[in-house]
Formats: C-alpha cells, sequence, structure tokens
C-alpha cells in the first residue's frame, strides 16, 4: 500500500526542510528545538514507520501520545552531538509499523526546560479503525463541568473523516462552528452546554458502508456542599496510649463530587489512617472519612481540620484534641471553704472547681448523708442545687469525686450559713392590753427575737399620752446586717 505525507513545522518560518535533513539556523537561534518536518500535521498509513529527527542547543526528551507509552516496543530513540563542533545535541525518533492508536501529538523538547518545544501532529490511518479510541459495550462517562466546554473526545485517525454527533434515540446535532465545534485531534466540543446535553451521546462516521460508532454518557457534577460536621462537636480529651477516631461527615447534593482532606498534628509522619465510603440516600449524597490514629501520643494533640472541596467550593470544619499524660483530679474550693446563701432564695448552686479526666462519678452528702435523699436537692454536672432555700438547709456539703477505673478519689466540704432575717415572735400572737399599773410597781415586758446571724436586741421608751398613768416601753430588734443584702 502506497502511503502519502503531509508535513508541517510548528512555528518555523523559511525555506523548505528535506525530509532527514534539519534546516540551517544561524547560531543563538535554538531557544526551542527544530524538527526536520515543514508540517504541524503528518499522515501516515497504518503499519508505515514514521522517523523525526530534532536538533537543539540543549539535551533534548520526548512526550508522546498515550497510545505510544503503551507500546514502547515499536519506538526507538538514538540521541547523538552534532554541528560542526558537535555543539548541538540531536534525537531521532523512529515509529515502525505505526498504528492507529499511535495518532497523536508527537513533542521534543528541552530536558531541563520542557516548556520550550516543538510538536508535530500524527494521524495514523487504518480504514477498519477510524476512532483512535476503542470501546467495550459500555458507553464512557463525560463530565460537564460549570464553566467549561463539554468534550466528546471521539478523535479519528484520518483528519478528513465525516463524523456526525447524536443524542440518543437519533436526534443529529450538526456543528455550527460556534457552540457546536467538529475538531478531529479533539472531537466535538460544546462550549455552552445546557441540560440538553444530558444523556446518551454517539459519535458516527462511516468508512465503505461500514458504520462505527463511540457512545458517551453525560454526566452533570454537582458542587454544592449542603453540610459539613465532625462526630464530636466540643474539644476531645483522651489519655496517652488510646486510639482516636474523628469522622467527617458531609452531605452534598446528587451528582456531586467531594474531595476530602485532612490536617492534623502528626500529619508530617503519617500517624494517623484515613478511611473514606461514600451513601447514597434519596435526597442526597453522603460522604464519609474517617481519620484513626491507633495509639495516642502527646505530639498528637492539636488541632483537627476537615478540609472539604467541590469544584470551587470549599468548607472545613475542626476540633481540638487534648492528649493528657495520666488520668487527674482536682478539686478545690471556688470562694473558699465557707459559703452563705439566704432563707427564702428560690434556688443556691454549691460549684467547687472541678477538673477531671476521664469523667468521674460525683456524689453530694450533707452532714455525712446523701444530698439528693430531699427532693429540693438535685446535682446539675458537678454542682448541687438547693431549691427554696430553708434555714434547716445549713450544714456541711461535701463532694465525693471518683474514677473507679483508675483508682482515683477526692473528697471536698463545704460549709453552707443561711442567713435569716430577725423577726420578734411577740408580732406572731395577739396580746392582752396588761391595763394600768401602780405608781412605783415592778412590770416584767418578754421580748423574744430570732435570726441568723443572732440580731441585737434594743428597747425605747416612749411617753404615754398627758392623760395616761402608765409609761409604755418598745422592745425593737437590731439585727445584724447579712452579708450580701
Amino acid at each position: 500500500m502506497i502511503g502519502y505525507i503531509f508535513v508541517v513545522l510548528c512555528g518555523l518560518a523559511g525555506s523548505a526542510l528535506a525530509k532527514g535533513k534539519v534546516e540551517s539556523v544561524p547560531k543563538g537561534k535554538f531557544s526551542v528545538p527544530v524538527l526536520d518536518v515543514k508540517s504541524r500535521q503528518l499522515v501516515l498509513e497504518a503499519n508505515q514507520t514514521l522517523t523525526i529527527h530534532c536538533r537543539g542547543r540543549w539535551e533534548l526528551s520526548w512526550a508522546f501520545p498515550r497510545g505510544v507509552a503503551r507500546d514502547l516496543e515499536r519506538m526507538r530513540l538514538e540521541d547523538s552531538r552534532c554541528g560542526r563542533q558537535s555543539q548541538h545535541y540531536c534525537s531521532q525518533l523512529t515509529l515502525s509499523s505505526a498504528q492507529a492508536q499511535h495518532t497523536g501529538s508527537f513533542r521534543c523538547r528541552y530536558s531541563h526546560r520542557t516548556l520550550r518545544q516543538r510538536a508535530v501532529y500524527v494521524y495514523v490511518t487504518d480504514r477498519q479503525r477510524p476512532f483512535v479510541e476503542e470501546q467495550n459495550n459500555s458507553p464512557d462517562v463525560v463530565y460537564m463541568k460549570e464553566s467549561q466546554p463539554l468534550v466528546f473526545p471521539c478523535r479519528v485517525t484520518n483528519p478528513d473523516a465525516t463524523v456526525s454527533l447524536v443524542k440518543f434515540p437519533d436526534q443529529e446535532l450538526t456543528p455550527d462552528q460556534r457552540n457546536i465545534v467538529w475538531n478531529s485531534r479533539q472531537g466535538f466540543l460544546i462550549h455552552s452546554p445546557t441540560y440538553f446535553y444530558i444523556g446518551l451521546f454517539s459519535c458516527k462516521t462511516s468508512v465503505n458502508g461500514t458504520t462505527h460508532s463511540l457512545s458517551y454518557l453525560t454526566h452533570r457534577q454537582v458542587n454544592k456542599i449542603l453540610k459539613v460536621y465532625l462526630n464530636s462537636t466540643s474539644p476531645v480529651q483522651a489519655l496517652q496510649g488510646e486510639s482516636l477516631a474523628i469522622n467527617c461527615t458531609i452531605t452534598a447534593e446528587w451528582n456531586s463530587r467531594v474531595s476530602i482532606s485532612w490536617d492534623y498534628p502528626g500529619q508530617a509522619n503519617g500517624s494517623a489512617i484515613v478511611s473514606r465510603w461514600i451513601m447514597a440516600s434519596k435526597f442526597h449524597m453522603v460522604f464519609y472519612s474517617i481519620l484513626s490514629i491507633p495509639k495516642l501520643h502527646r505530639s498528637d494533640r492539636g488541632l483537627y481540620i476537615c478540609r472539604v472541596t467541590s469544584g470551587p467550593v470549599s468548607r472545613e470544619t475542626n476540633v481540638s484534641v487534648t492528649v493528657y499524660d495520666r488520668p487527674f483530679i482536682r478539686l478545690k474550693p471556688r470562694q473558699g471553704a465557707v459559703v452563705e446563701a439566704h432563707a427564702g432564695q428560690k434556688s443556691f448552686r454549691l460549684s467547687p472547681k472541678l477538673r477531671a479526666f476521664p469523667a468521674p462519678e460525683v456524689i453530694w452528702l450533707k452532714d455525712g448523708k446523701v444530698a439528693v435523699e430531699c427532693s429540693r436537692y438535685h446535682v446539675d454536672g458537678n454542682s448541687l442545687v438547693i431549691r427554696d432555700v430553708a434555714e434547716e438547709d445549713a450544714g456541711k456539703y461535701t463532694i465525693l469525686v471518683g474514677i473507679q477505673e483508675h483508682r482515683l478519689y477526692q473528697n471536698l466540704t463545704l460549709s453552707l450559713v443561711v442567713n435569716v432575717s430577725p423577726g420578734i415572735g411577740e408580732k406572731a400572737v395577739s396580746v392582752q392590753d396588761p391595763g394600768s399599773v401602780l405608781r412605783g410597781s415592778r412590770q416584767a415586758l418578754h421580748c423574744t427575737s430570732h435570726g441568723v446571724p443572732p440580731p441585737h436586741i434594743a428597747w425605747l421608751w416612749h411617753p404615754c399620752p398627758p392623760k395616761g398613768l402608765t409609761i409604755l416601753k418598745t422592745c425593737q430588734t437590731l439585727g445584724q446586717k447579712p452579708k450580701g443584702n
């Protein structure tokens, strides 16, 4: 079979080049390597041999189509020094028995500056295989990304092939070179894809009366993260040597794809194991990422951050982890060992300072008996709350704190003083008028008072009205002013 070749030198102006002979370029002009071909594309028949020469100022390297990288047995590279004084570097690429899957861009570049390169696109035509890629019985998935073109990558082995794009079942789409563009090196490009392009599509071409096709199922990727949360909303505390597991849960809309990463103190030495899985619910997608550390060290304490990205959207959440060397209890009064309340208060809280790990058991005693036996007492966390404070609530209160598994115990006793406003007992009962008494006689008057702290009693004398013969005495209590009033 007689093949034909079209050759173009990418970006090189000047006189024509003969195959196998590199054009003479003035010294200092090798800012990019030079190829021995004069066209941007080259067309071969299947089973022909491809030979490309490259010359440059520095050491050279090559980049090949994906199909060539998978089939390196057919390719040979020969590197040498060239030029009048061997001041240049030359490299010759030879691909024997080229096949359709070798179609693509061949690039010669400088090894230390890979962006400085020359490229030629090679078509290897095969009438039995008009498309570069092959498929099994299932379609490939192509993704619709926001603000990006949708590409159906049905590249062809012949630049002159006529290819049509068909939406299932039989709706053919005509390229308008604006929104729908055909490119033999890429396939069909949809510059502004809409919901119309969600579904099953096919690229079709006919060779010698035989129809060949590639199928694609579009997938519209969504980037909406609904919620990110950890299994612990409060700081995490643990003992050295224990295990740690932090679960980061992400809910997102259907069709969402998320990337989950962790930042944590032991990241440099890889102390954690991260496992992931996905679940689909009726209304959304749920992604899980669990960070586990089998054996904690003090160096593992710090901030653990779960970062989630979906396209341009990003969210994060964090929790602090404290690692203790050993279990402990630290118990002491908040404002001294003696506290005061007032009779009639709706509630009063006995609340010493307590720090302990792991979480301890707490029991309150009043004068040696369990305090919660009284219906007006209840334990709230580490505190004892007394409702409707009365004088009989005064006494000694002891808090017992224990971590039984580690045999750690502490106790603290607080004295509660209940202040009672002073009052005169005789005011609570009816007292008969003592009547008149003789001048010069003795008369005993009683005044009974109670209060906490004990009140002082003072007597005041008031003269009777002019017509009277008696002396009126008044008993008045001068109570000590309770603290806090």
